[in-house]
């Protein structure tokens, strides 16, 4: 017996077409599971990431040697020389004989007990290993106080500086910067000074008045020092 049964077209349209329908929407969801999948993936690499042992290593280990360098490269200070002066070899009378001072006064002769006058320039020569001399007037009592000393470089500029500002400059005594001369009047004395490459030598005594009663003498002690 022949089927002769009649299945309407559109019947078989909407079976394939459902199958079709059915076969995207489960790729849709395959893919969509697939993204999210990828998604979650890319939020857990994403993280902050933690900190390893070789990066703190680097960082601890350059910090040192920094330090090191700029320490070592740090200078050292100098220490300032101090003000001295070095002892003097020769003896009162190297300085100024007898003979030198009588020529200068007869009245004048060896002071026996003499010692630097307080707050002198001879005194202030012996705080600094100088050799200190007097000679007395044998009449009046009068003193001549010699003092040298061999200043190094510190003293030698206070001391010049000093004797810039508390008197004249002498150009007599001799010719600068060989030798650099200075005379004032101070407390009923005359002092006179000069500064040569090596020594301080000073004079001090009532009877200088003025720069030129110093010269003589000066003169003398210069040629004895050499």
């Amino acid at each position: 017996m022949t089927d002769t049964r009649v299945y309407p077209s559109f019947a078989r349209t909407a079976a394939r077409t459902g199958g079709a329908s059915t076969r995207r929407r489960t790729g849709l969801m395959l893919a969509g599971g697939a993204l999210f999948a990828l998604l979650l993936a890319g939020c857990s690499a994403g993280g902050e990431p933690t900190p390893t042992n070789s990066a703190v290593a680097t960082s601890g280990a350059s910090a040192d040697p920094t330090t090191s360098a700029e320490s070592a490269s740090s200078p050292t200070p100098t220490p300032t020389p101090e003000a001295t002066g070095a002892p003097i070899t020769q003896i009162c009378g190297d300085l100024l004989t007898l003979q030198d001072v009588y020529d200068f006064n007869p009245n004048y002769g060896s002071a026996p007990d003499y010692s630097p006058t307080a707050d002198g320039l001879a005194a202030t020569a012996a705080t600094y290993n100088g050799l200190t001399c007097g000679w007395s007037n044998q009449t009046s009592g009068e003193l001549i106080e010699v003092s040298v000393v061999a200043p190094n470089d510190v003293l030698m500029a206070t001391l010049k500086q000093q004797a810039d500002a508390d008197s004249q400059a002498v150009p007599t005594y001799g010719t600068p910067p060989t030798v650099d001369g200075f005379f004032t009047y101070s407390g009923g004395s005359g002092q006179a000074q000069v500064f040569t490459g090596t020594y301080w030598i000073t004079l001090s005594t009532p009877a200088f008045g003025e720069p030129g009663d110093a010269e003589g003498l000066l003169s003398v002690i210069l040629a004895h020092l050499g």
